[in-house]
């Protein structure tokens, strides 16, 4: 009787336990951009309509969600800024954001949909149209009249980010860029453009630490990830690209005074038909920026141009710099289990600076073949090791 009793009070415990604590939970406030005037017709501007969920959603003291039903919704450029009062938005998306048909109407403003000074932001979801293709071909025809286009979607600023099961499609410039933020993850995008769409870059991060980008699908005219100067405790982890030039660190060292890149991590990457596989590249002119404490890891090559390359006389239409030495510092960069088939003779290159060499290049198991022989590696000012097997024969000096 004393062992039931006993029993039955445990259990009225733990149900008082379970119901306060409930009771208690802080909930989640949804705010349906539909409820607020959003429109899903792919025709009507909705952008006011999704200012006012994330003003209500900034402006909430609870953790708050904006939810984007399935449709298509028309945005013009719109900015979405902080400093919020909770560190908890979630943006579930279902449909589609599209940007106006006329590349004009953004093209201009540097970016289409924009977070600034953001703290705890969760996208979940959806696809974002950028319509870039009028714009790509006012490039391509040589207009020097076309705007530069508009990031499709970027963070500047912000911290503790994510970036979840997203697709971007058609963006008239990058595709998702993250800008002076730390604690990134992007997981589960999936990138599309035009194999010969200009300065589409899928994932762009310049400025920032602590960002990983996993599962990533991306297709594209540019890099597919691109690293710019200032990027620490970088980690990308199971990407598949192409087409598209690579993974690029660099350009560095446009600037002077420049911040450097360093504690990059690259693994498990498939590159299909591309320009580049693992790259990086360096304006030829002085500067103080560096790239140090680099890994590639587990990569393959499929038809790849070059898969493995360190440019450090990147001159676009050689101005400015001809004659120059690149004055970015790239060591104790380490290539590791790199295989696949070369698209060009030359599958190694390392065209480093002669003023700053590139030193502690390490190559570890690699074997890239070229029309079913082995390839070739060129060498200039290049200091390292190889060990393992390694195919072609190392051209670094030891």
């Amino acid at each position: 009787m004393a062992k039931s009793m006993s029993l039955h009070i445990l259990l009225v415990l733990i149900f008082l336990i379970l119901f306060f604590s409930s009771s208690l939970a802080i909930p989640v406030v949804t705010y349906n951009v539909i409820s607020l005037g959003a429109k899903s017709d792919g025709r009507s501007d909705s952008t006011k309509a999704f200012l006012a969920a994330w003003a209500k959603a900034c402006g909430s003291t609870a953790a708050s969600t904006i939810y984007v039903p399935p449709g298509r919704y028309l945005l013009h450029n719109v900015v979405f800024q902080g400093q919020c009062r909770n560190n908890d938005i979630t943006i579930r998306i279902d449909g589609t954001l599209v940007a106006p048909s006329d590349y004009r109407v953004i093209g201009d403003a540097g970016n289409w949909i924009l977070f600034e000074h953001v703290n705890g932001v969760y996208i979940y979801g959806g696809i974002l149209d950028g319509q870039g293709a009028g714009l790509w071909a006012c490039k391509r025809s040589g207009n020097n009249n076309c705007p530069s286009g508009a990031t499709t979607l970027g963070f500047s600023n912000s911290n503790n980010i994510l970036i979840n099961g997203l697709t971007s499609q058609n963006s008239q410039m990058f595709h998702v860029v993250i800008n002076g933020c730390h604690n990134v993850k992007v997981q589960g995008v999936r990138v599309s453009a035009s194999g010969n769409s200009p300065n589409t870059d899928g994932i762009h991060v310049q400025l920032s630490s602590d960002v990983t980008i996993l599962n990533a699908r991306i297709g594209t005219g540019d890099d597919c990830v691109s690293v710019g100067p200032g990027t620490t405790n970088l980690w990308i982890e199971n990407v598949a690209c192409g087409p598209g030039h690579g993974i690029s660190i660099g350009s560095l060292g446009k600037e002077l005074h420049e911040a450097g890149v360093q504690n990059v991590t690259v693994k498990t990457v498939t590159f299909t038909g591309t320009e580049n596989g693992l790259r990086i590249k360096s304006w030829g002119r002085p500067s103080t920026g560096f790239a140090r404490n680099i890994l590639f890891q587990h990569a393959l090559m499929k038809n790849v141009d070059n898969p493995i390359v360190i440019d450090q006389n990147y001159c676009p239409d050689n101005k400015n710099c001809p004659g120059k030495s690149s004055g970015v510092k790239i060591s104790d960069v380490t290539y590791q289990d790199i295989h696949g088939a070369s698209a060009t003779k030359i599958a190694v290159k390392f065209d480093c600076s002669p003023m700053y060499p590139c030193f502690g290049i390490n190559l570890e198991d690699v074997k890239l073949i070229y029309k079913n022989q082995p390839a070739e590696a060129s060498c200039r000012n290049a200091d390292g090791s190889a060990s393992g097997f390694v195919q072609p024969n190392s051209c670094l000096k030891l």
